[in-house]
């Protein structure tokens, strides 16, 4: 299968946006066993793009277009499809409802300019987005199969998994992916560890770094559900064993704070954290993921000195002998936030974030990390590498991660 990617957008051929949608669908077309051998950009012109289709259906198999299904004067892709493959548009009254219903949940009313989303090439089949207003569609061009997907990223991919994968998987073959979740272990040497799972298995791995996150993709072809199934799940088995526990957090979807929410809400237990140097982030991660209000207790962001003294009770001469970023601090934060949460499990983060604040012997990047839960006080301490924000996202992951290998083994090493 011959594949091009097709993204539209004057924004684009500006470099006003990196254009992370064409990055992203060649990674996923590729698993799908695509070849893809063009990725073409196109400003917001309707002669350009209808060019670009005629071009691209007669040399593929399968053209992706991303961007310019929006309501506005400049969203483009529908007409011009149309306009290349000589037919019209029409409306698609499934798509105009769903539309308007979409504009009422938000107290708005469906207006001409949002009604013009829902009109796509005659002949063309529509595909759903649950995720924002524009439907996308496929349309049967030349030798090629157009799959039109809305530009923002959030929704393209949603469609891309829900509607357009399914119809990708190889002619006569059925294909099954497992998706591994994993913290704490460089690509390349996760790379390194799993060289012989291809070849002895018969799949197809893929990776994709969501910083500081690895995904790994099995991806298994056969001519059945059940074998794809069944090779795919001893392949994710056998992945999972070799990379072990620590690193592998998850299989499909599941956050790493869905996964400690699960975990404690399965031994009801509470938990809370205090934060210095990560500033909150590690209440925001878990936060975003619903109900974790029934474990997830609350935080407190003590950056100063005085916060960690007046709300933690860590003491002051523990501070002036050993400094605010220290192992001894970090555990006598952690156990404070402990007691004045009132929580069973505590974790708490002091480091060194950047640009500046380093000494000879605590170099940016530099974090200690204190976990106090029953009959338990570890510490642990990283040098992380990158700007400020890296080392706070990098920070904020390594602890909850260290706290979910804690709650099944109080003897568990970081990664």
């Amino acid at each position: 299968m011959i594949a091009a990617i097709l993204s539209t957008g004057t924004e684009l051929t500006r470099g006003e946006l990196l254009n992370s949608n064409a990055t992203w669908l060649a990674a996923e077309l590729t698993l799908l066993d695509a070849k893809v051998t063009t990725i073409l950009t196109v400003g917001d012109c309707e002669d350009r793009i209808a060019e670009a289709f005629q071009q691209l259906s007669l040399g593929h198999d399968v053209v992706v277009c991303t961007g310019g299904l929006g309501p506005t004067t400049d969203d483009l892709t529908a007409a011009s499809l149309a306009r290349a493959a000589g037919v019209g548009l029409e409306t698609h009254e499934p798509s105009l409802l769903a539309i308007k219903n979409r504009l009422l949940a938000v107290g708005r009313s469906l207006t001409a300019t949002n009604a013009k989303q829902a009109d796509l090439p005659q002949g063309s089949i529509a595909l759903p987005n649950t995720a924002g207003t524009a439907p996308g569609f496929s349309f049967r061009f030349n030798r090629a199969t157009v799959y039109c997907l809305p530009g923002v990223p959030s929704e393209m991919k949603a469609m891309f998994e829900a509607c357009v994968e399914p119809r990708l998987e190889k002619a006569g073959q059925v294909c099954i992916q497992v998706v591994i979740r994993t913290f704490g272990m460089p690509e390349s040497a996760v790379n390194d560890a799993l060289r012989s799972v291809e070849g002895k298995f018969g799949v197809t791995l893929g990776y994709r770094v969501h910083f500081p996150e690895l995904q790994v993709k099995v991806l298994a072809m056969r001519n059945s559900t059940r074998e794809a199934s069944e090779l795919a799940g001893a392949a994710a088995n056998a992945v999972c064993e070799i990379l072990g526990s620590r690193v592998v957090y998850a299989r499909g979807n599941a956050t790493l704070p869905a996964v400690l929410g699960k975990m404690l809400r399965e031994r009801q237990l509470r938990f809370g954290c205090a934060e210095s140097c990560t500033g909150g982030s590690v209440s925001a991660l878990l936060t975003e993921e619903p109900g974790i209000s029934d474990v997830f207790v609350g935080s407190v962001v003590a950056y100063s000195n005085e916060v960690k003294e007046r709300l933690l009770g860590v003491p002051g001469q523990l501070i002036a002998e050993h400094g605010a970023v220290s192992a001894a601090v970090a555990l006598s934060m952690a156990e404070g936030a402990r007691r004045a949460l009132g929580c069973d499990w505590s974790l708490a983060i002091t480091g060194i974030a950047g640009p500046t604040g380093e000494t000879p012997s605590k170099p940016v990047g530099t974090v200690h990390f204190g976990v106090s839960g029953p009959n338990l006080s570890r510490h642990h301490h990283r040098v992380f590498h990158g700007e400020r924000t890296r080392v706070q996202r990098a920070a904020a992951f390594s602890g909850l991660n260290w706290l979910r290998c804690l709650l099944d083994d109080p003897t568990a090493e970081p990664v």
